[in-house]
């Protein structure tokens, strides 16, 4: 944007435009430089030129008609609804219409507010194309975002976030069992860590299908799967240091050290304390033995086999980096060998992961056809409408419920343009513009009404912020216009860059460049802010009026569809792993890609966890006070159960890759199935009631049955997917039915006054307490058992999954 300005400056001064003619040439840069850097973006140089090419098009088409009606009011306002009309009906054909739809608005807003005149339009457009060349120029050269650079970047940020998900993890650990509300906040707080931590690593699986993000040699399935294994490890941690947190167990500080270790990347202290861990647990010596917690040493035992195989896998990626460097350095096409460590990281639970020698790189000779389990827009993870697109409009409009996403929401701002027109001037004649964007924008980026409600409170709220800030610094600019163009872009960088963290944040800034822009066009006054705030907070309210009454797209429905595309998902990835273990468990190729006798079970686990982002994305309205009828706490918790099932299905997948040598388990396989059953009759049924569906209670039944056909013996060692299956069944139970206290449910939440339980926000489903006397090696549930707290622990390697604790 300064770049653009100091251009826009020197083209208004070269050609005499006078003060104001460079101030609109500024301005109109400052627009293309805004929208430009965000629509072109990606990797590759032609679509950039592809869509830069019609941005001077959408602008000038605006334009054009502008001038066409300026001078003539009526005729003005009922085309600038149309324009704002058609600016959100375009969108449907895809996102470069985003922007394009944008411009076309913003043309007719400079034309036809300014009075602009034909003669003018040379000048205008001259602007238009200058910033266009120069922000396509930075975009493909000095801007170009380097594919390589980003996914390694993104994969920085997903070793910051397992270490920030370690961090709570040791605050977890190292409070007082006798602080409940601390306990509570911090295991609520290690579950929205876990969600970002998957985000980042779909954010991963989306940048790995770019053409060029991988080095020669390396293949976006293999990074997949090292992602896998990691995130694995890392939901291990956080498992175990959230069942072993508050019952003072005699290693709770050790392993709130090894968390800490992590949590500062020192990798080496980490894997030495988890050593430790393992030696104590495993200890022969009578003393130590002793003085053995079994009901609390097994999560100790588990969270430092977790960190140590987290360990093997940073120093394994650690010792690929260099090899790729060194590759690229010798020019050489040789393949470069590695330790057998890191195929004990990821193939081989129970492994010693000590180096070894004469191992295939998994990542090496991979197949091409790589499908991401995510499409990224513009660099991050899709918004709430692509879940939203598919649910229909509420209330007395079954004629239009059928209409897609865009069209209804086109018929809104056409609504809440008029509205706002009709009622903002009445308050000014001369400001009422300020309502008229505020309503369209409340429909930008959101998809429900719940969203819509949000935007537009920020709106107001940012606006309301900024007032004073924007007095105070335009008293302090006045005058200098260096300084105000200063601020001007330091405002903007500082909105746009905290635009995803806040919206109102954004618009404290955009307020602050507008008091700076109207100190430039001495207009400025502290009246005139005020009016702002005003004409903002009536089209906010209009906005928020027509989402609710106008073709509205339910929060609600728009989680059910989310939801039932969630136990789909489930489903699938169940039935793909009873297919695996029916026959005789065989791991998917090497190279990370599917076996011949089924699915990638790889990328189904990425589907479920997209579909789990989905979900909690468009429930996070719910996670507040704002709908009525509706209860937050128990949407926060049944968040919790859908995450704890995602871990789960991680967890079942990856069991047989990890257990090479698995024997063929009918049993298990039919217990899988059966359990895919009920999630694909959870995607079909109705809201959760006091009991399960009829559909879904046969299918429980029967994985029931299944999972005891064979009652194993004592000392048994039993398969690395039996957990997993046995805590599947349980939290699907739960998930069909509403909690006691509370109504039949309504979409997700359902009615009643009773507060859900949400002491134990990762585990979710049981509470903590010492694991029942049983034979040792059998888990619980197979004996008919309730499950004790560690049974919802993913394995990260044999020890966690068998029963029986051995060193990894």
């Amino acid at each position: 944007m300064s770049t653009t300005l100091a251009i826009e400056y020197g083209y208004g001064r070269a050609t005499h435009a006078g003060p104001q003619g460079t101030l609109v040439g500024m301005l109109l840069g400052t627009v293309m430089a805004m929208m430009g850097s965000m629509a072109l973006d990606g990797t590759q140089v032609l679509p950039k030129i592809r869509t830069a090419v019609f941005f001077p098009v959408a602008i000038g088409t605006g334009m054009v008609i502008g001038v066409s009606v300026a001078g003539h009011t009526d005729a003005m306002l009922a085309v600038f609804v149309a324009v704002m009309f058609v600016a959100v009906f375009i969108r449907r054909f895809g996102l470069p219409y985003f922007f394009y739809g944008f411009m076309i608005w913003m043309g007719y807003f400079f034309a036809a507010f300014l009075d602009a005149r034909l003669a003018q339009l040379p000048d205008l457009l001259a602007a238009v194309g200058i910033a266009t060349g120069w922000v396509l120029l930075l975009s493909t050269t000095v801007l170009r975002a380097h594919p390589q650079r980003t996914l390694t970047r993104v994969r920085r940020a997903f070793g910051a976030r397992a270490g920030a998900v370690a961090r709570v993890c040791a605050d977890l650990l190292e409070t007082d069992p006798e602080d409940v509300r601390r306990l509570a906040r911090l295991r609520r707080e290690l579950h929205s860590r876990q969600l970002r931590l998957a985000e980042t690593a779909l954010v991963i699986e989306g940048w790995s299908a770019h053409p060029g993000t991988l080095p020669p040699g390396r293949s976006a399935a293999g990074v997949r799967r090292r992602t896998l294994d990691a995130h694995l490890a890392v939901d291990a941690v956080a498992t175990a240091a959230d069942a072993l947190a508050g019952t003072g167990g005699r290693l709770a500080p050790e392993a709130a050290a090894i968390a800490a270790h992590l949590a500062r990347s020192e990798y080496a202290a980490a894997e030495r304390r988890a050593r430790d861990v393992l030696s104590l647990v495993d200890s022969d010596d009578p003393v130590t033995a002793a003085r053995a917690e079994p009901a609390t040493d097994c999560f100790a035992y588990h969270l430092a086999t977790a960190a140590w195989e987290f360990t093997v896998l940073v120093r394994e990626v650690r010792r690929a980096a260099e090899a790729d460097v060194g590759r690229s350095h010798n020019g050489s096409g040789h393949k470069v060998r590695r330790p057998k460590a890191a195929q004990g990281a990821a193939d081989g639970p129970g492994r010693d992961p000590r180096p070894a020698h004469g191992t295939h790189d998994d990542a090496l000779d991979a197949p091409a056809d790589f499908a991401p389990a995510v499409t990224l827009a513009m660099g991050g993870l899709p918004g709430s409408a692509a879940v939203a697109g598919g649910v229909s409009a509420r209330g007395g409009w079954r004629r239009l419920s059928g209409l897609s996403l865009t069209t209804r929401q086109a018929i809104q701002v056409a609504v809440a343009g008029t509205l706002a027109i009709v009622i903002g001037r009445e308050l000014s004649e001369a400001r009422y513009y300020w309502a008229v964007i505020a309503a369209f924008i409340a429909f930008t980026g959101t998809a429900t009404r719940s969203e819509t409600f949000i935007k537009a409170t920020n709106r107001v709220v940012g606006t309301l912020l900024g007032l004073g800030a924007g007095i105070g610094l335009a008293h302090l600019t006045a005058g200098h216009t260096l300084w105000v163009i200063a601020v001007i872009v330091l405002s903007m960088s500082c909105g746009f860059y905290l635009v995803s963290l806040s919206y109102a944040a954004m618009i404290f800034f955009v307020t602050i460049m507008v008091s700076q822009l109207y100190t430039q066009l001495h207009e400025f006054s502290a009246g005139l802010l005020m009016l702002r705030l005003e004409e903002t907070a009536i089209g906010a309210a209009i906005g928020i009026a027509v989402a609710l009454v106008v073709l509205p797209t339910s929060t609600r429905d728009t989680v059910s569809s989310a939801r039932g595309s969630y136990f789909a998902a489930v489903g699938e990835l169940l039935h793909a792993a009873a297919a695996r273990l029916e026959h005789d468990g065989r791991p998917d190729r090497e190279d990370g890609s599917a076996s011949p006798d089924g699915a990638d079970l790889d990328a189904l686990v990425r589907v479920v966890d997209h579909r789990l982002q989905q979900l909690a994305l468009v429930a996070r309205p719910l996670t507040r006070p704002l709908v009525w009828g509706n209860d937050p706490r128990l949407v926060r918790h049944r968040l919790t159960l859908y995450a704890a099932v995602t871990r789960q299905t991680r967890a079942l997948a990856l069991g047989p890759r990890r257990s090479p040598g698995l024997a063929p388990a009918p049993h298990l396989a039919e217990a899988s199935r059966a359990l895919g059953h009920a999630a694909t009759a959870l995607a079909l049924a109705p809201a959760p009631q006091g009991r399960p569906a009829a559909e879904v209670a046969r299918a429980l039944r029967t994985a029931d049955a299944a999972l005891l056909t064979r009652l194993p013996a004592a000392g048994t060692v039993l398969p690395p997917v039996t957990r997993p299956l046995l805590r599947l069944r349980q939290l699907l139970h739960e998930l069909a039915v509403l909690p006691p206290g509370h109504g039949v449910g309504r979409g997700f939440t359902g009615r009643g006054a009773g507060p859900a339980d949400t002491s134990r926000i990762v585990t979710g489903s049981h509470a903590a307490g010492p694991v029942p006397d049983r034979p040792h090696g059998v888990t619980a549930g197979a004996a008919g058992e309730r499950p004790g707290p560690g049974d919802d622990l993913p394995h990260t390697s044999g020890a966690a999954g068998d029963g029986a604790p051995r060193r990894p």
